[in-house]
């Protein structure tokens, strides 16, 4: 059975900006694999707002806030999560790519 959290409804124009309490409440939704789509309902922003957020370019430090309230609250999911930083993919084709096809 799937770990829920409750997630508000907010309208776009009631929400301005990110605050770093909403940073750590999207890390702890990552890891509990709430959909993006959910999030970007919940939050009312654009989706690169996430990724800035899981990039740590913006609330840098919050993950590892994120990390201790996440294993506060839920102690029995620690092992099946990876709290390691967001990895970016590129969708570009890399010359190092190209050994792939050999």
């Amino acid at each position: 059975m799937p770990i829920t959290i409750p997630l508000a409804t907010v309208s776009r124009s009631s929400r301005s900006t990110l605050s770093e309490a909403d940073a750590v409440d999207i890390w702890i939704a990552r890891w509990l694999k709430i959909r993006r789509r959910d999030l970007i309902g919940r939050y009312g922003c654009d989706p690169r707002r996430l990724y800035e957020i899981w990039q740590e370019e913006r609330f840098a430090g919050s993950r590892d806030k994120a990390l201790s309230v996440f294993l506060e609250r839920f102690p029995s999911l620690a092992d099946r999560i990876d709290p390691g930083p967001h990895v970016r993919m590129s969708k570009a084709a890399h010359p190092d790519q190209m050994r792939f096809f050999e």
